[in-house]
């Protein structure tokens, strides 16, 4: 037996570079239940981070009671993290789960039934229509849905309303991904590959905890570092987080730059290739464009220079670049720290620049993964139910609208192109004038999730707009609703994801949903039903009744496209593993990794967007984009810094980030009903560093409140290992509250803790991601707590003071995940000839 809660990543299965990552499998079965009771196992892959391990849902008696990684999978061998273990099924038979549709009645929402709920939104969509046109309305999603029901609903907003103002909280976690791939590469689609960690002799982590948002990819790290001949580390990252740590155990560096210098820091690094000649000039000058601007831009970023901007050694600076000179192959991974952050897509471009400039892309262990905060953000992004249009098409060329438009069998001027696509932020800010009266909100609750949260609250219980929710629980959000509409979730229906290396797995349904939930999919189909939506032909716009219709329509759009589906099937991702695209007749089993020839999606014809001035946000012409003649280059891209909007001062000193544990998700609307993961982490904290926290006479667990211009909280304080002058908080907690049972916190003022009402209503000028890691603070003790911060011990949450081994912070109960390691190759999935990096 082994407790994942104390014992996070499991057993160790140490191997040398160039082997197979061995297998283990990992399990957990609801208390009472052996293996023997278990009716069927179910096909799926886990849902609760944007690492996609395969799965199986166990079933029995017609309840979700477990789940097991599945040896044979590329991306996990087997493997399951904490949440995936611990909080994968127990939501599933919540007591609070949305069983019947509700309306909003003298101010109240009461329940009816799904004609009703359905005739009262058609109602006002028509009205609207009618009176405003397709402006009026707006869509704001998730990373949470599958592929068919992200492409129904981007089908039904391009294609049968016309609107452009269609978003998802992916523009919170994993926009600048997607803008930093079509910057430099000329379309989205990650480069890399997780089999570079069984490749690679350093790997950069940049802004990425790691060991808490992906933590099976942080095993299979480990499982290399352990080894006899490991990798060394880099860590970027202002907290001493266990990559850190990590990275001062195998000879590695850990630059901590203040909060909001990332490209400071990255043009240091950069100009420190070009000064030690650390440059493939014969590659960069047949595979590249912008070299020599690139130069200029990050001369005067010394190690000198840079250290007095980030607060970072210069000498440290210098031997994180010398790692990345010399190494033979570096695996780079990104995620929020850099893009939640100031100037976020310019500094994650300049993480490719590095690649770029020493020809590390497109081989075993040289690679780029540009992280997702969630599941299925990738493909809200293939699939255009964001500011995308689907298949990596441009907006800007005319060519691509008409492909589109010939495929669904519309005036292609019905499809919105003729303006920018409205990124979350502005249709926020719309909804708020006025402008956009009806919202519709799909599995996401962006009154917690959303910066400057008490604004969004304001937004969305204000008369102004209709507002639509449709989602598994009364959220935050969906008490501020017109219209809630009971969702079925995963288990609960049938789909396919696409995971961060593009790998794409099929989930079966294991189980009926309860009551009268529906899929997201009946769900987007029945609206578009009622709406009456067709094609020019006449016919219904969206004839598809099975998910399995929704995948190959979807499929028929990708061919010739970056993201090409066409040699998918179900019965294909029926097999031992997902496959990760492209798959077509060229790549029938799948593509491991991107551009080994070299060759990018850079042609003007082609490519995904003419891309931006990083700097400004300001857009290159066709014309322009045309003249630099690409013709597959990569572009090298730079931008100066430039200090954030908002920087500490005499009333707030300190500067507050946002950001995740290892013991939950989102906004907890799963992970909080989960008994063994609440306890874990039940309620907010802050962590301050210790001398700030001596400054203001703050001990462990005492309580403060944290103030920006914006709002406060009132938490307990963990003081640990943040660096002098930061503040951090997770953005989980809303107002929702487990029960005791369920490991409930207890909080006396709930709405109190909600790190996001501190946070600016800011944004990238290019990726248009909000900024969450850059607002000034001060931090002020309450009263004496009666014990420890609720913040885990097992992580970087852990006290300043605790260093020694990890415990787990509070006894579970219930059912307990059990761990046997398979010391077997992987067998072998023929995505790659050579087989050489399997």
């Amino acid at each position: 037996m082994s407790d994942r809660i104390a014992d996070i990543y499991g057993t160790r299965t140490p191997h040398s570079r160039g082997t197979v990552w061995p297998a283990r499998v990992d399990q957990y079965l609801d208390e009472g239940v052996r293996e023997g009771d278990v009716d069927r196992w179910v096909q799926s892959a886990c849902l609760l981070c944007s690492n996609g391990c395969g799965v199986d849902i166990a079933v029995r008696d017609g309840r979700m009671v477990g789940v097991r990684g599945r040896a044979t999978d590329v991306v996990n061998h087997g493997r399951l993290g904490p949440k995936g273990l611990y909080g994968s099924t127990p939501w599933a038979s919540a007591g609070d789960r949305l069983t019947r549709p509700l309306v909003r009645e003298g101010g109240r929402l009461v329940e009816t039934d799904w004609q009703t709920a359905m005739d009262r939104i058609v109602h006002r969509s028509t009205s609207l229509l009618e009176e405003k046109g397709p402006l009026s309305h707006g869509f704001y999603t998730s990373g949470q849905l599958f592929l068919e029901e992200y492409y129904a609903l981007a089908v039904i907003g391009k294609a049968g309303l016309g609107t452009p103002h269609m978003d998802g909280n992916t523009r919170l976690c994993t926009a600048t991904s997607a803008a930093a791939f079509k910057e430099s590469f000329g379309a989205d689609g990650q480069p890399g590959s997780y089999t570079d960690i069984e490749h690679c002799d350093a790997i950069f982590l940049y802004g990425h905890n790691m060991p808490e948002t992906q933590t099976v990819l942080w095993a299979r790290i480990l499982d290399r570092t352990r080894a006899e001949d490991p990798p060394r580390i880099v860590c970027v990252d202002p907290r001493r987080t266990l990559v850190a740590l990590e990275a001062e155990r195998t000879g590695g560096v850990h630059l901590a730059p203040r909060a909001g210098t990332n490209l400071a820091l990255m043009n240091g690094l950069t100009r420190e290739l070009f000064a030690n000649e650390w440059v493939d000039d014969a590659w960069v000058g047949a595979h590249t464009i912008g070299v020599d601007d690139l130069r200029q831009v990050v001369e005067p970023c010394t190690p000198e220079h840079v250290a007095a901007v980030c607060g970072v050694d210069a000498d440290d600076l210098r031997r994180a670049a010398r790692i990345f000179g010399e190494s033979d192959n570096v695996l780079s991974t990104v995620l929020q720290g850099f893009y939640q952050s100031h100037q976020a897509t310019a500094a994650s471009v300049a993480v490719h620049n590095l690649h770029l400039l020493r020809a590390m892309i497109g081989r075993p262990g040289a690679g780029v993964l540009q992280m997702n905060g969630q599941p299925t953000a990738q493909n809200n992004r293939e699939c255009g139910a964001d500011g995308d249009l689907p298949g990596f098409r441009n907006w800007d060329n005319p060519r691509h609208v008409q492909e589109l438009a010939a495929a669904w069998d519309v005036d292609p001027m019905v499809i919105p192109h003729w303006a920018p696509p409205t990124h979350a932020m502005q249709i926020f800010s719309y909804v708020e004038t006025g402008s956009i009266e009806f919202l519709w909100i799909s599995a996401t609750n962006p009154a917690v999730s959303m910066p400057e949260s008490a604004r969004i609250r304001r937004i969305l219980g204000g008369e102004q707009c209709f507002v639509v929710v449709q989602d598994l629980f009364l959220t935050e959000t969906a008490e501020l609703a017109d219209v809630v509409l009971p969702a079925a979730g995963w288990g609960e229906k049938t789909g396919c994801f696409t995971n961060v290396n593009r790998t794409v797995h099929l989930s079966e349904k294991a189980v009926d949903p309860p009551g009268e939930a529906r899929s997201d999919l009946d769900i987007f189909v029945m609206y578009a039903d009622a709406m009456g939506f067709t094609t020019s032909s006449g016919r219904p716009l969206i004839e598809w009744r099975t998910p399995e219709e929704a995948f190959d329509a979807w499929k028929a759009v990708t061919g010739g496209r970056p993201v090409d589906y066409t040699g998918l099937s179900y019965d294909k991702l029926r097999g031992p593993t997902g496959i990760p695209w492209p798959v077509n007749d060229e790549h029938p089993d799948g593509t491991d990794r991107l551009y080994a020839d070299g060759v990018f999606p850079t042609d003007t014809d082609y490519c995904e967007t003419y891309g931006h001035d990083l700097a400004t946000g300001g857009t290159v012409t066709e014309t322009e984009h045309r003249a630099l003649r690409p013709a597959g280059r990569a572009f090298l891209k730079g931008a100066p810094y430039t200090p954030p909007h908002e920087e500490p001062s005499a009333d707030y000193p300190l500067r507050y980030t946002t950001g995740r544990t290892v013991y939950h998700f989102h906004t907890r609307t799963k992970t909080g009903r989960s008994g063994d993961l609440n306890r874990a982490a039940p309620d907010a904290w802050v962590e301050i560093s210790p001398t700030d926290a001596d400054d203001r006479g703050i001990a462990e667990g005492d309580w403060v409140r944290v103030e920006s211009p914006r709002g406060a909280i009132e938490v307990c304080a963990r003081v640990g290992d943040v660096m002098q002058g930061a503040v951090f908080a997770p953005f989980h907690y809303g107002h929702y509250e487990p029960s005791a049972k369920d490991g409930g916190g207890g909080h006396d003022d709930a709405d109190h803790r909600l790190a996001n009402e501190l946070t600016m209503t800011v944004w990238d000028p290019v990726s248009k991601q909000p900024t969450f890691k850059t607002a000034a603070c001060q931090v002020t003790r309450l009263r004496a707590g009666d014990a420890p911060a609720p913040a885990p011990t097992t992580t970087a949450s852990a006290p300043a003071v605790d260093r020694g081994p990890r415990r787990r912070p509070v006894p579970t109960s219930g059912g307990g995940a059990t761990s046997s390691t398979v010391l077997t190759d992987i067998p072998s999935y023929p995505l790659d000839p050579s087989r050489e990096d399997h």
